[in-house]
């Protein structure tokens, strides 16, 4: 805005960084899949209080959307809707890659909807999808997204899963992608799903965990 040059692109700092990623390494770690199989032994151990199905509605919903957890959490029961098809979709009204509000319908299975219906009919059908719980019960304000690593890695525990490492929200992206990869689907489709932008990025996630799959 004030018209000077950046000085990150300067040599001293250009040629500071490189130093750094001789000496450091430029390898970013990476999230632990939250694949179909993964998902299957997590749902297996939500009970069928109102934190159970609060957290089976949060396991589906992170893991057939693919978003992030901020995403995730700004979801609504308002943003429900059935499409010409008859298949149902929430309406993805902002992300990180639409920072313009154009908005995107995200399709979710029949098990997805059957969790959010019966959730409504325990939480009246309004407001935040994911919601706080506490000792007084259902809170109407949403889940906090940095609640969802913590949840995770609890229900990571109660299943007995030892996957090399904790379960976070970005586990959702990266397992469903994976999944999506072995069932054949193109990057580009994949892509489209995840709402990445940037071919690098995606391949970054999935490179490490395809050559171990």
């Amino acid at each position: 805005m004030s018209g000077r040059s950046d000085l990150s692109k300067a040599p001293a700092v250009v040629l500071a960084l490189k130093r750094m990623h001789r000496q450091k390494g430029r390898a970013q770690k990476q999230a632990i899949p939250l694949t179909r199989e993964v998902l299957e032994q997590l749902l297996a151990v939500c009970g069928y209080d109102d934190r159970g199905v609060r957290d089976a509605v949060l396991l589906r919903l992170g893991y057939e959307s693919m978003r992030r957890r901020a995403e995730i959490c700004r979801f609504r029961f308002e943003d429900l809707e059935v499409l010409p098809s008859g298949r149902a979709a929430l309406h993805l009204r902002f992300s990180k890659t639409d920072q313009m509000g154009l908005g995107k319908l995200i399709p979710i299975s029949a098990d997805l909807l059957g969790l959010v219906e019966e959730w409504g009919k325990r939480t009246g059908g309004k407001g935040y999808l994911l919601r706080r719980i506490n000792n007084l019960g259902v809170n109407g304000d949403a889940m906090n997204p940095a609640s969802i690593n913590r949840r995770l890695y609890q229900l990571q525990i109660l299943a007995g899963l030892k996957l090399g490492g904790k379960l976070s929200g970005h586990s959702f992206r990266v397992g469903a992608a994976l999944d999506l990869l072995e069932a054949g689907e193109s990057l580009e489709k994949i892509m489209l799903r995840g709402g990445w932008q940037a071919e690098d990025t995606v391949i970054q996630y999935l490179r490490a965990w395809q050559a171990v799959s």
